[in-house]
C-alpha cells in the first residue's frame, strides 16, 4: 500500500508539472499570436500611409 501511494504522489506531482508547462506553453503561443497580428497590421498600415504619400506627390 504505501508504494502505490509513493507512486500516486509522484505520478501526480510529474502530471502538475507536466500540466503547468502545458499551460505555459499555450499562454505564450497566444501572445504570439497577439503581437504577430498587432505587427502584421502596423506594417500594413505603415505601408498604406507611404503609399498614399507617394501617390498625393505624383
Amino acid at each position: 500500500m504505501t508504494n502505490l501511494i509513493l507512486f500516486v504522489n509522484s505520478f501526480l506531482s510529474y502530471f502538475l508539472c507536466f500540466a503547468l508547462i502545458v499551460v505555459l506553453v499555450v499562454i505564450a503561443c497566444i501572445i504570439g499570436a497577439k503581437w504577430r497580428i498587432s505587427k502584421d497590421a502596423k506594417a500594413a498600415a505603415q505601408e498604406a500611409a507611404s503609399d498614399e504619400a507617394q501617390q498625393t506627390a505624383i
